[in-house]
């Protein structure tokens, strides 16, 4: 997809901003200032990191350091998210956990070319999505364990571990993570066209190449977040991915 930088992309950028503000005064949302601040916030992020991603793509290490400080980023994120900060070292096994295994996959095979242009744009995808899914399971897995402290007791009480305990709480709730990647999966091209197939089409590229890229990235996502949920899942049943009151909390 090609854009012309020039006055018709800076009319359009600001008769969106303006949109978005006064839908919200009018509805009384509250959100005008700070959708004006995303929308500048926005625009000089991405300048900045277009200027670095066409200096890092240029070499396969460029690339993976570039990768490498985007999942610094979204481990400082989702550790924030989640109100876990100080279990980060954690977070970032969980979210290697699937991060690695997919991109390994993809690049041995053959599935897509190694070099600088490749690692940048799956890795961000990748990463982005494996942020998401252990923001999804943290928030829902530890409001969980709050709610439902007296099975948490309950359990110990008759005997089961630590772990345990803490797993017969999230079972019922760690698949929930995994819908909103899977609900997409199973009705891409029927609801939604995403942006890997917008991308590679309108960038020259066939329908048939476009819909092999979406796949890819579709069921690449589908296994990654399976894996860093379900390592994240197993790090709270271990009292090792908590955020402090609930570390404090959950003792045997």
């Amino acid at each position: 997809m090609t854009v012309t930088v020039g006055w018709g992309l800076l009319v359009a950028l600001v008769v969106f901003v303006a949109i978005a503000t006064v839908a919200s005064r009018a509805a009384g949302l509250g959100l005008a200032r700070a959708q004006a601040f995303a929308a500048v916030r926005a625009i000089v992020q991405l300048a900045g990191v277009s200027l670095v991603i066409t200096v890092a793509v240029q070499s396969i290490w460029g690339a993976l350091a570039f990768s490498a400080f985007m999942f610094s980023v979204g481990v400082w994120t989702t550790t924030s998210r989640v109100g876990a900060r100080r279990a980060w070292p954690w977070t970032v096994v969980a979210m290697a956990a699937g991060v690695v295994p997919v991109l390994a996959l993809v690049f041995v095979t053959g599935a897509a070319p190694l070099n600088g242009v490749s690692i940048v744009a799956l890795g961000g995808i990748v990463i982005g999505n494996m942020m998401t899914g252990h923001t999804l399971a943290g928030r829902r897995c530890f409001a969980e364990l709050r709610e439902n402290r007296g099975i948490y007791e309950a359990a110990l009480a008759l005997g089961f571990t630590r772990r345990e305990s803490i797993r017969r709480v999230l079972a019922p709730v760690v698949a929930e993570a995994l819908i909103p990647n899977l609900d997409q999966t199973r009705t891409v091209g029927l609801v939604t066209l995403p942006g890997a197939f917008i991308g590679v089409l309108l960038g020259g590229g066939s329908p048939l190449q476009a819909g092999a890229a979406q796949v890819l990235v579709l069921i690449g996502v589908m296994a990654g977040q399976a894996l860093t949920v379900t390592t994240a899942a197993s790090l709270m049943e271990r009292a090792l991915l908590l955020p402090p009151d609930l570390a404090e909390s959950l003792q045997p």
